[in-house]
């Protein structure tokens, strides 16, 4: 189940596409919290966010050992007063087509990333959005 992170207008568009790091938040299974800065992408029509990585990354193996029904997980950003959180679940690609495009988006937000043959993607399918932005 998406939410419409379209209809959610331009303020929120331009806050998840304007370059700001953001915090990946997930959880152990022994129940600790696990979070991280990340560079985060928004496909706000398919309702995905992305985060790049490396294969062997705790993050990484956190959402590949959670299996086909993905990892909860979440993402936020903030500047000021100004804060965003996407909620979902995130799922491991590493095919070179899902590569290539979080690369991209990647890019197009921060910067061309260096190469990585251990390069993965964590694809978040955005189910809530808390903030106010």
């Amino acid at each position: 189940m998406g939410v419409d992170l379209l209809g959610r207008g331009v303020g929120f568009a331009e806050f998840w596409t304007e370059r700001r790091l953001a915090s990946l938040s997930s959880v152990r299974p022994d129940g600790r919290p696990h979070v991280v800065p990340v560079g985060v992408t928004v496909d706000f029509a398919s309702g995905i966010a992305r985060v790049i990585t490396f294969r062997h990354s705790v993050k990484a193996r956190l959402v590949a050992g959670a299996g086909a029904a993905g990892l909860a997980v979440a993402v936020c950003q903030f500047e000021g007063a100004h804060w965003s959180t996407l909620e979902g679940r995130a799922l491991l690609r590493e095919d070179a087509e899902s590569v290539a495009d979080a690369v991209a988006r990647y890019a197009r937000r921060y910067r061309q990333p260096k190469e990585n043959p251990a390069r993965v993607v964590l694809e978040i399918a955005v189910s809530r959005v808390l903030g106010n932005r």
